[in-house]
């Protein structure tokens, strides 16, 4: 630990005045020896405390990293069982009317060539889907709100929805969207098109519970919509829409604590998440915020898949995604947040041509493989960390089928 002093940049242009802690002044305080004690105290315990999960968070040395590992695996395999299940994503647009500073496909960043996915094309990559066995696809895109779009996706949906049911998936291809923060009318509109009520998902990620930390990351000149408080009310109506509800932060934010992860781990809790998409702050050059730097990223990967492994530990039978972000700081990044208890991937099903237009962060892996390229590859990798991939299932988050009083999903005969 003692050459990242050399690698952090401390965030010294950070110029909000927020609590003086910061991850990696977290991270260097800790004394291993002492550590791997109290790891072994903490991960014996049936509840985890705050001081418990600032603790797991706060691990880097690679023996307490490795009890942490086995705990969260083996609480997944636990309570999920042994499956992974892909998420085929399938990027509609990068067309954004939002100015979130972070991101590379933000409204102001005029170096970006915008496109729109048509219809047939968005049903093709579904069809894909379906017939190569992954149980559910997800639709994501740029942040809009005008009918246009709204009616875009709403067929969308309709013709998924025809084009996949059959008498082994009565319901269809099943979906999860994450579209950003939208109405109540438009998330009913959207989940009546869908068709699926039984493995509709949304995916309403309110990046940090930090208030000041999340304007920061949205303070746009002239933007005045983002607040946290209507994220938090996004939740609420996904809930009410009759959606698997789906959140999720950034990891490593400049300015960030490990007590802010902790909090955002509480208001999973607080809001009764179904399933989670987190992963690690990566700077974008089409954004704005290159001024206040990174973690290395080693601290960075790590610190990620504890808090992976920690929400497995502390919110139980919820779906957990490996994010394609961890495979942008390592190769192997997201069989790695499976190791630590995530249970979703996520293999790009866009067309070749629009990927290099959708990149949310710099460095984003895979803009070239095929969809047939991705499947293959991902399977090997996860077969080889002991898990296997849920072919034909729609992976339901468990959490959701107890809350619905259903009976957990049963692995079909794998496709031939």
């Amino acid at each position: 630990m003692g050459s990242l002093k050399k690698t952090i940049n401390p965030f010294v242009a950070y110029h909000i005045s927020l609590n003086s802690s910061c991850i990696m002044k977290d991270l260097l305080g800790v004394n291993p020896i002492m550590s791997i004690d109290k790891t072994r105290a903490v991960l014996a315990k049936s509840e985890l405390s705050d001081e418990d999960i600032v603790h797991l968070l706060s691990l880097q040395g690679p023996e307490e990293c490795r009890l942490l590992q086995e705990a969260a695996y083996a609480r997944t395999t636990e309570l999920m069982g042994n499956f992974v299940y892909y998420r085929g994503l399938i990027e509609l647009s990068n067309i954004c009317t939002a100015s979130c500073r972070y991101c590379g496909i933000r409204r102001e960043n005029h170096s970006v060539t915008r496109y729109t996915m048509t219809l047939d094309e968005v049903v093709e990559a579904a069809v894909w889907a379906a017939n190569n066995g992954y149980g559910s696809i997800c639709l994501q895109a740029g942040e809009r709100r005008d009918e246009k779009f709204i009616a875009y996706v709403e067929e969308a949906l309709e013709r998924i929805h025809a084009a996949t049911v059959s008498p082994e998936r009565p319901e269809g291809v099943g979906v999860t969207l994450s579209l950003g923060q939208q109405t109540l009318e438009t998330y009913r509109r959207w989940a009546k098109a869908a068709g699926c009520p039984s493995q509709l998902r949304y995916l309403g990620r309110f990046e940090t519970s930090n208030t000041q930390l999340f304007k920061v990351l949205h303070g746009a000149r002239g933007d005045h919509e983002k607040e946290l408080e209507n994220r938090f009310q996004m939740l609420r109506d996904l809930r009410t829409a009759g959606y698997q509800v789906g959140t999720g932060v950034m990891i490593g934010i400049p300015g960030q604590s490990l007590e802010d992860l902790c909090r955002d781990i509480r208001t999973f809790q607080k809001f009764d998440i179904d399933m989670i998409g987190m992963g690690p702050y990566l700077m974008s050059e089409g954004g704005e915020l290159q001024n206040f730097g990174q973690m290395a990223p080693e601290p960075l990967l790590q610190l990620s898949l504890n808090m992976i492994a920690v929400t497995r530990l502390v919110l139980g039978p919820i779906n957990i995604a490996a994010a394609t972000a961890l495979q942008a700081i390592r190769d192997d990044g997201r069989e790695l947040g499976v190791a630590y208890g995530a249970n979703v991937v996520m293999p790009n099903l866009s067309p070749l041509q629009y990927r290099t237009g959708y990149q949310l962060y710099d460095n984003k892996p895979n803009l070239g493989d095929t969809p047939e390229q991705c499947a293959r590859s991902l399977e090997a990798r996860i077969e080889g960390i002991g898990r296997h991939i849920g072919w034909n299932m729609s992976g339901s988050s468990r959490r959701w089928l107890r809350r619905q009083g259903r009976p957990n999903e049963e692995a079909p005969a794998k496709k031939a």
